[in-house]
């Protein structure tokens, strides 16, 4: 029983520490992931694994060796923050692998990258051929940003003259079943409001939403927990 709490203590510990070190080094640990910022990740994880594992390694020195590591890595952002010619170095640099419609396979070559994978990486752009793209871009965290020739691209409202118009950002209202309160003064309505909007449409509780959402000049957009359909 002993060794099972000593188990969860050090997987609490290890939690604490990786979160904590991940909030203080921001969010690019999970969504811009270099190679650096692998390594460091994988390095915070095998000290934890170590802490559960190893029954000669003692917490003390998994915290210890785990914010220590953690501050080499923020020094080291702080570092790629301030002087940029050492981006390059840490971080890498993005590639043009297409160049004015022309793939630049030397270019693929020094990244280890194969044309079934840039075509893959094109899909998920919404490119679905090589010959739509005029400039292809292989980004530090290994996506592909692309810009599409004339011929393939989407038209903008602009292309076309039409006259421009307001945009606004939809806003949820009620998530599973709760009301968003600070959301209601970001849209200017009140739950009296949100109340009057659902019970139009046949509900008489807020609890019974799963999710609403509100867009200036459309009607309330919600889903409801019985039946899973929307209005």
């Amino acid at each position: 029983m002993e060794h099972y709490l000593a188990v969860a203590v050090e997987l609490i510990c290890g939690l604490g520490i990786l979160f904590l070190i991940l909030k203080c080094l921001g969010k690019t640990q999970f969504s811009q992931i270099t190679p650096f910022d692998f390594i460091s990740a994988l390095i915070l994880g095998e000290l934890v694994g170590n802490a559960v594992y190893d029954h000669e390694v003692r917490i003390k020195e998994i915290i210890f060796a785990s914010l220590l590591w953690g501050l080499l890595i923020y020094i080291i952002e702080f570092i790629t923050q301030k002087l940029k010619g050492t981006r390059k170095f840490l971080e890498g640099e993005p590639n043009i692998v297409i160049q004015k419609g022309i793939l630049k396979y030397e270019v693929l070559k020094k990244n280890k990258l194969d044309i079934n994978q840039l075509q893959s990486l094109l899909r998920q752009q919404g490119c679905f051929s090589i010959k739509e793209a005029e400039y292809a871009i292989l980004e530090t965290n290994g996506m592909i940003s692309v810009l599409l020739k004339s011929k393939y691209d989407t038209p903008k409202m602009q292309d076309v003259e039409l006259a421009p118009k307001q945009v606004y950002l939809p806003i949820t209202l009620i998530l599973d079943g709760e009301v968003v309160y600070d959301n209601l003064q970001e849209a200017g309505v009140d739950e009296e409001w949100l109340k009057q909007e659902l019970a139009s449409q046949g509900v008489n509780e807020c609890k019974d939403v799963l999710f609403a959402e509100w867009h200036a000049g459309q009607p309330l957009f919600f889903i409801k927990y019985d039946s899973g359909s929307d209005k």
